[in-house]
């Protein structure tokens, strides 16, 4: 009954990616690339320790990395189209319209200076400033599961200022600075564009905080959970219409009654369980929209507190608005098991097209790593999986 099982799994595993490589084979004219990039998903979803072109080439047969270098670098093909094909695979598997967009970024460690993007800027993955190149990524989560769809390399003024620089790291002309709101705010469009069902939007204080931001998820039509810092300035709506306050401050005015104890999700030891509280603001009144303040506060701690701005429908209760908040933290597991199991960080190519090209790639093999996960249902979310 075992082996009949493995056999089976293994079975599954290989019509899995074998309706993925399908998916994405038409991005890639010639044969050689098209089976490259199939080995090159299934070397990412091994239990190779490292994975990058040496090892993903010793994997699949080759006697070099030659043919999983060009891959990366000089074959003709779009990471653009295949980030395309990879939504597509993510709603037709896990698409829900309750579904939560959730933007946040994360840092890749380097040495030196050559690395397109690469420079000493904070990276929250590290916790302090690092030499690095930082990502500002976009994920879904849904019932059925969650992962990636989109991604951008943020390029400092340092860079976008230094035209050669630029161009010995492969970045065109066209290629002008963006902040990483802006650069989120292009790929929620796409997202919507391409057909991706949502309704929630949720990330931290550096998207929360940027105006711009916020507007643009209202014309998107879809409603959010942003966490902005204390010091946020909102206008009160109810009993304090019109005055302006710090978010703390309109926090703090708030009666004791006001507070409602709530669960933010599961966590490794079970529920996480805080106080919580919301009150009305002005925004930009969209039709059967509402606005709050919301507060989050430490049960043991009631000093430490987080503040969101939010937007949704007039009848959104106060829990919806709690578990989308706590949502937000299904982006840092996302990142944790792409790391450990799809190599996200594990690439070793310099040039702008390279790092979209691996990063793509190993999108791809994370969500197909959760689609199939999903298919067994959540006892098995833990499982290892490893590509036949």
């Amino acid at each position: 009954m075992g082996d009949d099982l493995c056999v089976a799994q293994v079975q599954e595993w290989a019509d899995g990616l074998a309706e993925l490589h399908a998916l994405i084979g038409r991005r890639f004219a010639r044969s050689e690339p098209r089976e490259h990039a199939l080995a090159y998903v299934q070397g990412l979803l091994s239990g190779e320790e490292r994975k990058n072109s040496w090892t993903l080439s010793e994997r699949a047969g080759d006697a070099t990395p030659d043919g999983m270098q060009r891959l990366l670098s000089t074959t003709d093909w779009d990471p653009d189209l295949v980030r395309a094909d990879l939504q597509t695979y993510v709603v037709s598997q896990l698409g829900d319209p309750g579904g939560v967009l959730i933007i946040d970024e994360t840092g890749f460690l380097k040495k030196g200076t050559r690395s397109a993007g690469v420079s000493r800027q904070y990276s929250g993955t590290a916790g302090r400033i690092e030499n690095c190149q930082i990502g500002v990524f976009l994920t879904y989560a849904t019932p059925a599961g969650r992962t990636f769809l989109d991604r951008e390399l943020y390029l400092p003024k340092a860079w976008t200022d230094d035209p050669g620089r630029c161009a010995a790291a492969g970045i065109g002309p066209d290629v002008e600075f963006a902040t990483k709101p802006e650069q989120a705010m292009v790929m929620l469009q796409r997202a919507v564009d391409n057909g991706v069902p949502a309704r929630w939007v949720t990330a931290d204080e550096v998207y929360g905080q940027h105006s711009k931001l916020r507007v643009k998820i209202e014309q998107l039509g879809l409603s959010y959970v942003l966490a902005v810092p204390v010091n946020q300035h909102v206008i009160a709506a109810g009993p304090r219409e019109g005055r302006e306050y710090r978010a703390d401050e309109l926090i703090a005015a708030l009666p004791a009654q006001a507070w409602r104890r709530r669960s933010a999700g599961k966590g490794a030891k079970g529920d996480r369980l805080y106080d919580w509280a919301r009150t009305p603001i002005h925004g930009i009144n969209f039709p059967d929209s509402s606005y709050w303040l919301l507060a989050r506060r430490s049960i043991t701690d009631p000093t430490d507190l987080a503040y969101y701005l939010c937007h949704a429908p007039a009848r959104t209760g106060l829990t919806e608005l709690v578990t989308v908040a706590g949502t937000r933290w299904a982006i840092e597991e996302t990142f944790q098991t792409s790391k450990g199991q799809t190599g996200l960080d594990h690439y070793q190519v310099r040039q702008y097209t390279g790092w979209y090209r691996h990063i793509t790639l190993s999108m791809l093999a994370h969500a197909f790593l959760t689609v199939t996960r999903s298919k067994k249902g959540a006892h098995n979310q833990e499982t290892t999986l490893s590509s036949p």
